[in-house]
């Protein structure tokens, strides 16, 4: 007779505890280490970035070592050369500072006034504190550029331990999926190499296709506001480019400076009407034409879950965290969707179940059949 098999099924309750405990755990080991692990997770993700261009060096032939050392290069190359651009941009900006600072409280004035004018609400008690705030405001990005660039030891690590990190993933890739395929059974090792290789391809389309969608935002943005008239059109231009590497929340915040720097620094309301134009065109084209058709459909999260996912990277590690948010969930969407128990994860994280509400080409051609009729 066979032994029978008795299923241990736990308490509801004691199941829920056991999945708040894990969920406690892991927030707590990823803050814990986040200095640690934030970098390292940066790594992969560049390395997936110079991934195709060390791979195109070695079918050249190459040898590995040489064609990793030759990416990396070019990495540090852009980001080294990005740097200097900005560091340069904000020495201007450092140079007019005081000017804008005066010119800030002359237009706090006007604005102030014209709102007493024109409502009868005294207005005096508010002024100082705007001015306060303007001067917080147009200082804080010097500040905050001077202490991120400040000599601490986890700027020094990031800085000089990601390169190291993207070179060994690059060389020893081959070695990470031989470990995965002797951790997996004999007959799950062709399930485990696609799961591996729709992995690859989600996170190389994403770090490829954000690095393209942010590269032409900066041409875009910066001639949109030399267009406009604003000053130190190229560093606004900047700053609202390079916050899209954070998707949906990025140009809300990227565009933030350049509106409140419209408003309170130059001689008229109409510079803040045209950069909340340029806003609402460029975030339109970025999440329809731009994102869709060069990063692809490969990643495949729904918006609701990109938010949240990148809000709660933002609460564990900052600005890293909701950078390195998206391509996770996208990563994790692909795992769930060959295994079994964990489809009904891909569903939640994906964007099937709502086709019948989707607004597109077929919702408005019905719409147009129904009117005619």
């Amino acid at each position: 007779m066979k032994p029978l098999k008795r299923e241990l099924r736990l308490p509801l309750l004691m199941r829920l505890s056991f999945v708040l405990l894990f969920f406690w755990l892991a927030f707590f080991m990823l803050n814990e280490f986040r200095n640690y692990l934030y970098p390292l997770a940066l790594g992969v993700l560049f390395a997936y970035l110079l991934y195709p261009i060390a791979s195109f060096l070695e079918r050249k032939r190459f040898p590995r070592i040489l064609a990793n050392i030759i990416s990396i290069l070019i990495g540090l190359s852009i980001i080294g050369g990005l740097t200097l651009l900005i560091y340069k941009q904000f020495q201007l900006f450092l140079v007019d500072l005081p000017l804008l600072k005066e010119r800030a409280a002359q237009n706090i004035n006007t604005i102030f006034s014209n709102i007493e004018s024109l409502t009868g609400i005294e207005a005096s008690d508010f002024i100082g504190g705007a001015k306060t705030l303007a001067e917080d405001v147009l200082n804080s990005p010097a500040n905050n550029f001077s202490s991120t660039l400040g000599s601490t030891f986890s700027v020094f690590f990031t800085t000089f331990i990601m390169p190291v990190y993207v070179f060994f993933l690059l060389y020893y890739r081959n070695k990470f999926k031989q470990l995965v395929m002797m951790m997996v059974p004999d007959e799950k090792h062709e399930l485990a190499e696609r799961i591996m290789e729709d992995v690859n391809k989600v996170a190389i389309r994403y770090m490829t296709g954000i690095f393209i969608v942010v590269s032409i935002l900066v041409v875009v943005n910066s001639l949109g506001f030399v267009v406009i008239g604003l000053h130190h059109a190229l560093l606004m231009g900047l700053i609202a480019a390079l916050m899209n590497f954070i998707p949906y929340y990025g140009t809300i915040i990227g565009y933030a400076f350049p509106l409140f720097f419209s408003i309170v620094i130059m001689d008229s309301p109409i510079y803040a009407f045209f950069v909340f134009l340029q806003f609402i065109v460029i975030q339109f084209t970025e999440n329809n034409i731009l994102t869709p058709n060069i990063v692809g459909a490969h990643v495949n999260i729904n918006p609701f879950m990109i938010i949240l996912g990148i809000t709660l990277g933002g609460f564990v590690w900052g600005l890293p965290g909701m950078f390195i948010a998206v391509p996770v969930f996208a990563m994790l969407r692909v795992v769930s969707e060959h295994i079994p128990k964990l489809k009904p994860l891909a569903f939640l994280l994906g964007q099937e179940g709502t086709e019948e509400h989707a607004i597109n080409r077929n919702t408005f051609s019905k719409l147009i059949r129904k009117n005619k009729k």
